[in-house]
C-alpha cells in the first residue's frame, strides 16, 4: 500500500504499541488480525494526508477504509487454485524473496522481516560482520522501492524460480532455533516450529520437488533429537552424548518418509545440498547407539556435499566425519587448513572442534587454549558455560601423551 517497506514496519509497529496500550483495558478483539490491519491502514492514511505529494493515494486508502466493514475485506481476492499459498508466513517470505535482489540480500532481507532474526544472527549465518548485514538489507529496500517490486506473491515459473531463496530462509530460521547465536538458552524451539511448518506447507505445495522434500525430511529428523539435546539444568548435550531413548521417533519415521519421497521425485538427477544433509541425519537417526553410526557413509555423503555447497562450515563438519571415521589425526588438517584460510576466523565452533580433536590425540593443554578461544567467541551463554568447562577439564587433566 504505501509502497516502502521501512515506512510498512513503523506503522505495523505502531499497531502493535496502540494493541498493548488498548487491549489490556478494551480486551482483546474478536478479530486481532483485522484490528491491527485497519489501526495500521489509519496510521498510513494519517501518513499520507501529511504528505500532499500522494494526495491520490490517499483518496483510493480513504475508500477502501470506508467499504472495509470488517477484517475479510483486507485479505486478497483471487480464484481457487491448487497451488495456492494457503500460510500468511509463507506467502511473504515468497513475496520478500524477489529475484531482483540478490541472494544474500533477498535472504538477508527476509530473515529480518519475516525470520524473527536479529542482524547479529543473520551475520552468524552467513559469516560476516554485522555491518554488512545491516547494508545489505537498507539497500535490498531501496531497491525493492526504486524498482517498485509489487508485492504479491508469485505464481507459476517465478515461483520455481524463488524457490531456492525460500528454502534457505526456512532453513536458516531453524539453525537459529536450534543453536541461538546469544542469549541464555541454547535452543529457540518457537523458531524450530515455524520453519518445520514451513517445510511442511513447502512439501505439500510442490511434491516433484526434490529438494522441498530433503529439506523437511533434514528438519524433521534434526527436531527429533531436541528433548535430548539439553540436560534437566538446561546445559547442552552433544549428539554422541544424548540419551537417544529420547528422540522423538514419530519425526525420525516422518523424516525417513520425506527423505524417500525426496529420492523418488528426484528421477535420476545429482542430489541437492538439503537432500545429502538429510541423508546424513537420517544416517545418525538409523544409529540406535552411538557407537554404531556409520561414519564412512556419513564422510562420504560430506564429500558430496562439498561438492554441491563450497562452503567451509560443511567443510568443518565433514572434517568431523574423517575423525570419526579415520581417526582425529587424518582430521586436523583439515581443520588447520580451514584456519589458515581465515574463512572462519570468528566462528566459535572451529576452534571448538580444534580443540576436541587435539584432546583425543592427548594434546591437552593446546585443546584447553582452543576451548577458551571457543568459549570467547560464543555469544550464547550456555554454549559458553560448556566450552569453559571442556577447557577447564582439558587444563586439569594429565596429560596422555603429546604435548
Amino acid at each position: 500500500m504505501v509502497h516502502d517497506l521501512g515506512v510498512a514496519e513503523e506503522l505495523a509497529q505502531d499497531a502493535l504499541v496502540a494493541a498493548l496500550e488498548q487491549w489490556p483495558a478494551s480486551g482483546v478483539p474478536r478479530n486481532p488480525g483485522a484490528w491491527l490491519m485497519t489501526t495500521a491502514k489509519r496510521r498510513a492514511v494519517d501518513l499520507i494526508r501529511r504528505n500532499e505529494t500522494f494526495a491520490r493515494k490517499l483518496a483510493l486508502l480513504g475508500h477502501e477504509l470506508e467499504t472495509a466493514q470488517g477484517a475479510a475485506v483486507f485479505d486478497p481476492p483471487g480464484p481457487a487454485d491448487p497451488e495456492a499459498i494457503e500460510d500468511d508466513l509463507l506467502r511473504l517470505v515468497f513475496t520478500a524473496c524477489h529475484p531482483v535482489l540478490s541472494r544474500e540480500a533477498r535472504v538477508a532481507l527476509t530473515l529480518r522481516l519475516l525470520g524473527g532474526l536479529t542482524t547479529e544472527e543473520i551475520a552468524r549465518a552467513f559469516l560476516v560482520p554485522e555491518s554488512t548485514v545491516a547494508q545489505r538489507i537498507v539497500r535490498a529496500k531501496r531497491t525493492i522501492a526504486k524498482e517498485k517490486v509489487p508485492f504479491e506473491v508469485p505464481a507459476g515459473p517465478e515461483l520455481a524460480e524463488r524457490l531456492a531463496s525460500v528454502l534457505e530462509v526456512v532453513y536458516l530460521i531453524f539453525n537459529e532455533g536450534y543453536a541461538a547465536t546469544a542469549g541464555d538458552d541454547w535452543m529457540r524451539p518457537g523458531l524450530c516450529e515455524d520453519a518445520l511448518r514451513l517445510a511442511r506447507v513447502l512439501a505439500g505445495l510442490m511434491p516433484g520437488e526434490p529438494e522441498v522434500h530433503g529439506l523437511a525430511a533434514l528438519l524433521e529428523i534434526q527436531a527429533s533429537r531436541a528433548a535430548a539435546r539439553t540436560s534437566a539444568t538446561g546445559a547442552p548435550v552433544l549428539l554422541l552424548d544424548q540419551d537417544r531413548s529420547r528422540w522423538d521417533h514419530l519425526l525420525i519415521r516422518r523424516g525417513f518418509a520425506a527423505l524417500a519421497r525426496a529420492e523418488a521425485v528426484r528421477e535420476g538427477r545429482p542430489r541437492g545440498p538439503y537432500v545429502l544433509q538429510a541423508a546424513i541425519a537420517a544416517s545418525h537417526a538409523s544409529a540406535i547407539r552411538a557407537e554404531e553410526t556409520d561414519w564412512a557413509r556419513i564422510s562420504a555423503l560430506y564429500d558430496a556435499l562439498v561438492g554441491v555447497t563450497d562452503s567451509p562450515v560443511v567443510e568443518l563438519n565433514r572434517a568431523v566425519a574423517v575423525s570419526m571415521a579415520l581417526g582425529p589425526g587424518a582430521a586436523l588438517p583439515l581443520v588447520d587448513a580451514l584456519v589458515a584460510c581465515g574463512a572462519l576466523r570468528d566462528y566459535h565452533l572451529l576452534p571448538s572442534v580444534r580443540g576436541d580433536l587435539l584432546l583425543r590425540l592427548g594434546r591437552r593443554r593446546e585443546a584447553a587454549a582452543e576451548f577458551a578461544l571457543a568459549a570467547s567467541l560464543t555469544r550464547n551463554s550456555a554454549e559458553r558455560a560448556l566450552l569453559s568447562a571442556r577447557a577447564e577439564s582439558a587444563r586439569s587433566s594429565p596429560a596422555e601423551g603429546g604435548t
